[in-house]
């Protein structure tokens, strides 16, 4: 069997009295891609960043591309790219001088650092404003020069901590392309995200965090076949869902939950059916404080 492109075992650490990292056991195969869902303060950064190098565990090992984190740091850094949750271009530099440098600072020469940059800025569709200091560019341009940037050097894994927070939908939806096509490349991506339809639409394998412990883990389908049954959704006039009942969508249960329900309903209240979510997965992983929406 293939080595994982990330493997953890047991990984623990604490920030003084508090726990954020319980005993972390998960494998991430080469090339796929990899989302850590969590409510925020469950540790999903602080996975990123002991993973990358960043933070020090206080107990486990995790070897990245073959390479203990602890025993083979440079290594495991010439391994990685890494993109946090906030875009870390210069501002007063345009989108070509951020890219140059960066390849200058990766060990480019002058000339293969402008061939890079010119390649990256026609992937990321930022041709246009190639030559506008970032501090002009909207969010969505922001963070896709920002993973242009982690991208000057090819790396075999790619960390990205949240990387469609705050973007709007068409800005996210563009970044998901980009994420879907370097994982077609052999790119392996570890993400992690506050966005259960983000988790749903990229990933091949998920697993759900909380409280610093792994508490779910399988492809998106699987999770959702953890609930098993359909729902019943009842909406009212404003189209807000007001209740949700699970069922086995047979006629005979449909049947008898409107029996039951139609005294409490009120006139005007629409029903729909639908398939198990990860919104439902989720909420029955963790507890109703630890919403991530």
């Amino acid at each position: 069997m293939n080595q994982p492109a990330i493997e953890v075992n047991g990984l623990q650490k604490k920030f003084g009295k508090q726990i954020v990292l319980d005993g972390i056991d998960l494998a991430v195969q080469k090339g796929e891609i990899f989302a850590l869902l969590g409510p925020n303060g469950a540790g999903k950064s602080t996975l990123i960043n002991i993973l990358s190098t960043l933070v020090a565990p206080d107990a486990g090992t995790a070897r990245v591309n073959g390479f203990d984190i602890v025993s083979n740091k440079e290594e495991v850094k010439s391994s990685i790219s890494l993109t946090g949750q906030f875009a870390a271009v210069d501002e007063m530099l345009t989108a070509e001088e951020n890219l140059r440098m960066m390849g200058r600072l990766s060990g480019l020469s002058r000339l293969d650092s402008r061939s890079r940059a010119k390649e990256l800025i026609e992937h990321f569709d930022l041709t246009n404003a190639a030559r506008k200091r970032t501090k002009t560019y909207s969010g969505g341009m922001r963070r896709r020069l920002d993973l242009a940037a982690s991208l000057v050097v090819h790396r075999p894994i790619l960390f990205l901590d949240e990387p469609t927070t705050g973007l709007d939908t068409r800005s996210r939806r563009a970044l998901w392309d980009i994420i879907l096509h370097l994982a077609n490349e052999g790119v392996t991506v570890f993400l992690t995200t506050q966005y259960l339809e983000e988790a749903d639409k990229l990933a091949d394998t998920i697993a759900v965090i909380s409280k610093g412990r792994i508490v779910a883990h399988g492809t998106p389908e699987e999770l959702k076949s953890r609930i098993g049954k359909e729902m019943v959704e009842f909406r009212d006039d404003n189209d807000e869902i007001i209740r949700e009942i699970p069922t086995n969508g047979s006629i005979h249960e449909i049947k008898q939950i409107l029996e039951e329900v139609a005294f409490a309903t009120p006139e005007g209240t629409r029903i729909s059916i639908r398939r198990p979510s990860l919104d439902d997965v989720f909420l029955s992983l963790t507890s109703e404080k630890e919403r991530i929406l």
